[in-house]
């Protein structure tokens, strides 16, 4: 589920306090240069959404599934943050000035931002808009001052509250072509790293792709994934658990970002059957599958606390600390 998934499009608040409880996410962390997207203002894109109005004008993707992955540049705009701005009073935001479809296919999309870098991809969940996808992608790479290419992999979401089965089909549908993308990030000779953070409904598809690619490579690929950070889970814990012993060594490079009070989570469980989403189960529960946990239980006061990974400092912080910490 998205943060604007439930309840009118409610979305979670951002946490002003401290992380209390939870050792691994102090309020203290270093400083960080500015982010790649500040700079060059340009987001990649891969989807499995149908084109709108050719994909040339807004809102450029809708709910539909389309026959083949288009790939694209989003040129985006920042908040302007002079003193007398919007962005200056907490209002101004990010936003896509326009969408260019690039022939060819991921790694030409690669080749043309520059190639080199580690590329960060971000992978959305329920209820999201290609809009609202994108612009999460960009507020999570200058949240974390990310440096290098990212790139937002946004599935056909009907964007509705009521249409969690056609998301979660639409997800699984995507985990081909997700594939698709990884293997043109890793497997190049001199290939660059990939980070990717899913949120929700996405962490079913990103650690399905990665699955897939695992028996496809085995073990060759690990070193081209870095850090894997799967945020709010909207995954049956035996199906995570049965896909955690199938990747090998590469759950090892998986953080799994949780809250026991992720009301949004809570909801979903309730339309699995009353099932326990990875997201909002205990920390030693998912401990045990070798994956490394933070259990953000505390971090937040709003009515949902199902974007954590986006509207709380110190989750950020843990998500930065995440890529740092893979390339040691």
């Amino acid at each position: 589920m998205s943060r604007r998934a439930l309840l009118g499009g409610l979305a979670a608040s951002a946490s002003a306090l401290a992380l209390g409880g939870c050792a691994s996410l102090g309020a203290t962390g270093a400083r960080y240069d500015a982010s790649s997207l500040s700079v060059d203002p340009t987001l990649l894109v891969a989807t499995t959404r149908k084109r709108v109005n050719g994909g040339l004008a807004k809102p450029w993707f809708g709910p539909e599934r389309a026959s083949t992955m288009t790939v694209a540049r989003a040129k985006l705009v920042p908040p302007d943050e002079s003193r007398f701005s919007l962005a200056a009073a907490g209002l101004g935001d990010w936003r896509i000035d326009q969408v260019e479809p690039v022939s060819g296919g991921v790694s030409d999309l690669l080749g043309q931002a520059g190639g080199g870098s580690d590329v960060l991809i971000y992978v959305h969940g329920f209820k999201q808009t290609f809009q609202t996808a994108a612009l999460d992608a960009a507020h999570l790479s200058d949240g974390i001052k990310f440096r290098g290419q990212t790139m937002v992999f946004s599935w056909p979401s009907k964007a509705g509250l009521f249409d969690y089965a056609y998301d979660r089909d639409s997800a699984m549908w995507s985990r081909d072509d997700f594939e698709r993308v990884l293997q043109a990030v890793v497997t190049p000779p001199g290939a660059s790293r990939v980070h990717i953070v899913a949120h929700s409904m996405g962490t079913m598809l990103a650690l399905e792709s990665l699955r897939q690619l695992h028996d496809r490579y085995g073990d060759s690929v690990d070193g081209r994934i870095g850090a894997v950070v799967f945020a709010s889970p909207d995954i049956d814990m035996d199906v995570f658990s049965s896909a955690i012993n199938r990747i090998g060594p590469l759950a090892r490079k998986i953080t799994v970002i949780t809250s026991t009070n992720d009301r949004a989570l809570a909801l979903s469980g309730q339309i699995a059957g009353g099932m326990t989403r990875v997201g909002a189960a205990e920390k030693a529960v998912i401990e045990k599958l070798g994956v490394r946990v933070i259990d953000a239980s505390d971090s937040g006061w709003g009515i949902i606390n199902h974007d954590l990974f986006l509207s709380n400092a110190d989750v950020r912080k843990v998500i930065r600390r995440s890529i740092d910490t893979s390339a040691a």
